[in-house]
């Protein structure tokens, strides 16, 4: 049997009165996602163990079915192995936002969606100024890496949690804060008068303030996806943090040409190049990061957007795949908050039995036969 499961980020949202008390799902039109319910069965995933912050790497990591009770040390260790940086044991690698801080406020969390070659200037710049024990590494967009050699982790925030907040109480705290902030502010410095931030200027777009490094973390040791499911897999992501994940599981990390991680993404490429890794492959992993782009903006227009480009992918699929498909965010990123929440999501799954759902959405999966789950165990579920 063959196995396909498309994951929208944080798809799942709540009721906004503006679409008179319906959330984007329900809004949006999806009738690929329809037809797959009418086909199949619906039901609603813990995808957030108590304790964890509701990050798309803890949620990802309990999809596929790696407790992160278990295995998480952090997002910046999953990035660096997506990267490619070897990290030795005493190694703290932490995600590093490009952001965009004015009067003390975190303004943007992206700095307006920098771009990656844009990125790359400005931390080639950073990093000569750098001390020896501390690495930066461009990633995508302004999703970047920083390591701390022998370094001993700290308390950090998400920028993406705290934008429109004054930044202060937020600072890294512990451990490595005292060098993290040392970095931070000799950003500050290296990008005011950077020749990237002239352009962007002139251009109108947001200025890139600062580093912002948060999530740090030690490298993580998986068991292979293989030797837990004894199944051979892939991932399709523009995203480092779910390569990252794949690449520790020893998945195959499918390139796509055009997948950007942002709303622009190429959706009908990512939905061919899954049709054709499945024919050597026993499971592929679609990952989608634009609905929860379009949350963390708060645009209603662009989730809806989102979504039912999502179920354009959805519909590329099922014309032309006839093994088992699953469809599911990781978590909400509801319009209202701007940032992640950890409450169940809804599935859907053709081949495994048919309810009397006949949509896609978080109301209707309550309903649905499969009740409510823990993440860490659907795949277990799903190959059963």
């Amino acid at each position: 049997m063959k196995y396909i499961l498309v994951l929208g980020d944080g798809m799942a949202d709540e009721p906004i009165a503006d679409l008179g008390g319906k959330t984007p799902l329900e809004a949006a039109r999806t009738p690929n996602f329809d037809r797959l319910t009418r086909e199949g069965a619906t039901g609603m995933l813990r995808t957030i163990p108590g304790g964890f912050e509701p990050g798309s790497d803890v949620a990802n990591m309990s999809v596929l079915g790696f407790d992160p009770v278990k295995y998480y040390t952090g997002r910046g260790p999953l990035e660096a192995m997506s990267m490619g940086i070897d990290l030795t044991k005493n190694d703290i690698a932490y995600r590093c936002n490009l952001v965009t801080v004015a009067d003390g406020v975190m303004r943007d969390f992206s700095a307006g969606h920098v771009t990656s070659s844009e990125g790359a200037a400005l931390l080639t710049s950073l990093a000569a100024e750098l001390p020896d024990d501390v690495l930066v590494r461009p990633g995508v967009s302004y999703r970047n890496l920083l390591v701390v050699h022998d370094g001993e982790g700290c308390t950090s925030t998400p920028p993406h949690d705290i934008v429109g907040q004054p930044v202060a109480p937020y600072l890294p705290r512990g451990g490595d804060a005292g060098i993290l902030e040392r970095c931070m502010a000799k950003s500050r410095e290296v990008f005011a008068g950077h020749p990237v931030n002239t352009a962007r200027k002139s251009a109108g777009k947001p200025l890139v303030t600062q580093i912002w490094p948060w999530s740090g973390g030690k490298r993580p040791a998986f068991p292979s996806f293989s030797s837990k499911y004894h199944k051979n897999a892939g991932i399709i992501s523009a995203v480092d943090l779910l390569n990252g994940i794949g690449r520790c599981a020893g998945m195959e990390i499918i390139t796509v040409p055009g997948a950007t991680g942002y709303l622009d993404t190429d959706y009908g490429a990512k939905a061919r190049y899954a049709l054709d890794a499945i024919e050597r492959l026993d499971f592929v992993y679609v990952h989608i990061e634009a609905p929860d782009e379009a949350g963390h903006m708060g645009s209603i227009e662009e989730k809806i957007r989102a979504i039912e480009r999502v179920d354009g992918v959805v519909g590329t699929i099922l014309d032309n795949f006839n093994g088992v498909i699953a469809v599911l965010p990781d978590h909400p990123t509801p319009i209202r908050a701007k940032t992640h929440t950890r409450d169940p999501v809804p599935f859907v799954i053709r081949g495994k039995g048919v309810d009397a759902t006949t949509r896609f959405t978080e109301r209707d999966a309550r309903q649905g036969r499969f009740g409510t789950m823990d993440a860490k165990d659907f795949l277990s579920f799903l190959f059963a």
